[in-house]
């Protein structure tokens, strides 16, 4: 390495992390995974956090970013308070009794955020008006993915194939209930009611009986004021991941994976995923190859139909009769080590450390602004 090599500073990522929604402990598990795997001999680090309050706190490396039984993480806010990036896209530290410090510049923010005021492009357009660059999906990408209803109509727009079903809006639900509730009839049952813009499986019930309709439609009410429900589909859960690529190259697809949980769970909740060991993932899944290529073809038009940038995955039901129906797309999808979509490019020849590394790396190469 030559002196001048030695002398240039080094890329500097913040980290966010926490956030105000039902998300918060998911987001922090993927944001210890990250700081554990960033090749800190090539970047400076500065973990971020945002409290529960909304508070930006200055973060430490080592405050607890794992569920323990079942106690899950929090964004630890007795750090120095932080003023969002300004127009240079400089952090400033607040202190009570002083000045405000600049912390300096941020090269890129790595947004390990999830649900509401995180990844439904709320930080995308904050960061984007600082000027500062940051992993993964824009402003519009990143709030169609968010909200499942809109989602579905621009999969739909773009020829991939969704599910039936039903969006109840507050208003209608609560104005014209009965309304809504025979619309939702005529979808049949089992059908799944959740939130239309959160993840991780909160607030999300199987309904077998119109009987327990509306309180499940409360329970989701809980995360979102408007709802989705949704069809069940009997079909296999299979996966697959997509990537950015470089350039003017086309977004890269993993190794699909189909997704096995226990029987005690009646579908993929949070505690399959979090909490307890009720769920694997096998990669690749075993479909036919022909099923698999055109899969991997249907996950790259639907991270393109959104217009993503980053890393998305695009979960699939893979029907007995051979079809195959696009479920959702993830912008921000979970992101520890053990995850879905890390484990699909792990399988795929991509491990957790180089895909953190190009994340890095494709935020850094590309504009800020309009693109």
């Amino acid at each position: 390495m030559n002196e001048q090599q030695e002398s240039r500073p080094r890329v500097r990522v913040a980290v966010v992390f926490g956030g105000r929604n039902s998300e918060h402990a998911v987001s922090l598990m993927g944001a210890g995974s990250v700081l554990a795997a960033i090749d800190r001999s090539k970047y400076d680090v500065v973990p971020i956090g945002i409290a529960p309050d909304g508070r930006w706190v200055l973060a430490q490396d080592d405050q607890r970013f794992e569920i323990e039984g079942e106690e899950l993480p929090r964004v630890d806010d007795s750090g120095r308070a932080l003023a969002l990036p300004s127009g240079d896209g400089s952090l400033v530290a607040f202190d009570a009794g002083t000045i405000p410090a600049s912390l300096g510049r941020v090269d890129v923010v790595f947004p390990m955020l999830h649900g509401p005021f995180g990844e439904d492009g709320t930080i995308q357009g904050l960061l984007e008006m600082a000027g500062v660059r940051y992993v993964g999906s824009g402003v519009l990408a990143s709030a169609v993915g968010m909200d499942k209803a809109y989602m579905k109509t621009l999969l739909a727009a773009a020829g991939l194939p969704v599910g039936a079903h039903v969006v109840v809006r507050d208003r209608d639900w609560r104005l014209d209930r009965e309304r809504v509730l025979k619309d939702i009839e005529v979808l049949g049952l089992p059908v799944f009611v959740k939130p239309s813009r959160a993840g991780s499986s909160q607030g999300i019930s199987r309904v077998d009986d119109f009987q327990d309709l509306e309180r499940a439609v409360e329970l989701a009410r809980e995360h979102d004021p408007k709802i989705l429900v949704e069809a069940a589909i009997q079909g296999r859960e299979i996966e697959c991941a997509v990537l950015q690529s470089p350039g003017d190259d086309p977004p890269a697809a993993s190794l699909p994976g189909e997704v096995l949980v226990a029987e005690s769970h009646e579908f993929f909740d949070f505690s399959a995923k979090y909490i307890g060991s009720d769920m694997r993932l096998q990669v690749p899944a075993d479909i036919p190859e022909a099923v698999s290529e055109e899969l991997r073809a249907m996950a790259v038009r639907a991270f393109e139909a959104l217009g993503c940038e980053g890393l998305s995955r695009v979960d699939f039901f893979y029907t007995a009769s051979g079809g195959l129906i696009v479920n959702e797309i993830n912008t921000m999808p979970g992101f520890t080590a053990m995850s879905v979509a890390p484990q699909l490019w792990a399988a795929s020849g991509v491990p957790y450390a180089d895909l953190v590394d190009r994340l890095i790396q494709l935020a850094l190469h590309r504009p800020v602004g309009l693109r």
